[in-house]
């Protein structure tokens, strides 16, 4: 009784599982099944961990890893799909402006969901950057901006003003 079974970085406590009954028994045999189905229960009642070396606690995120297309450039190399590279625009974009971590964090969500929905095997990465322009349009128009002039490589300042004379004209129609 109160046998403990270590796995990287886990203890999982045989007697504290009400919910598998028998499991605790003196001479219960520990299939990989019986291992999975506990660590499995244990996850689904504890979203927070301990580090058995400090202990201290932290808290882990799982993601459904889907399906994602892979992202053609403009040179026509070709590089899986990363949304930390959406997220790391979109962060310098909204740098100093008033728009949460979270906000962001939900403009990359849904960024990535339109893509995956496209169903595509393969993206042109301009598509991604004409999404990525479509949120933050509606959203801050300095972070739109912001990203339009690294995104479309102004050359000059002629464009750079082209840029913000048609936001200030979209802005006089609403």
């Amino acid at each position: 009784v109160g046998r403990t079974w270590h796995h990287a970085g886990w203890a999982l406590s045989l007697c504290a599982l009400p919910f598998m009954p028998g499991l605790h028994q003196p001479g219960t045999v520990l299939t990989l099944a019986a291992i999975a189905l506990a660590f499995w229960c244990m996850a689904l009642r504890e979203p927070r961990r301990e580090c058995l070396s400090c202990k201290r606690r932290y808290t882990t995120y799982e993601r459904v890893e889907e399906s994602l297309p892979v992202v053609v450039k403009k040179d026509g190399r070709r590089e899986p799909f990363d949304r930390t590279k959406i997220l790391s625009g979109l962060t310098k974009a909204c740098e100093k402006r008033p728009i949460s971590t979270a906000t962001i964090e939900a403009l990359t969500e849904r960024i990535e969901k339109r893509i995956q929905e496209m169903g595509d095997t393969e993206i042109q990465s301009r598509t991604i950057g004409e999404e990525v322009m479509k949120e933050l349009h509606q959203l801050d128009q300095v972070a739109y901006v912001r990203f339009a002039s690294v995104y479309r490589e102004f050359k000059d300042i002629d464009q750079f003003m082209d840029e913000l004379k048609a936001l200030a004209h979209e802005r006089r129609e609403k």
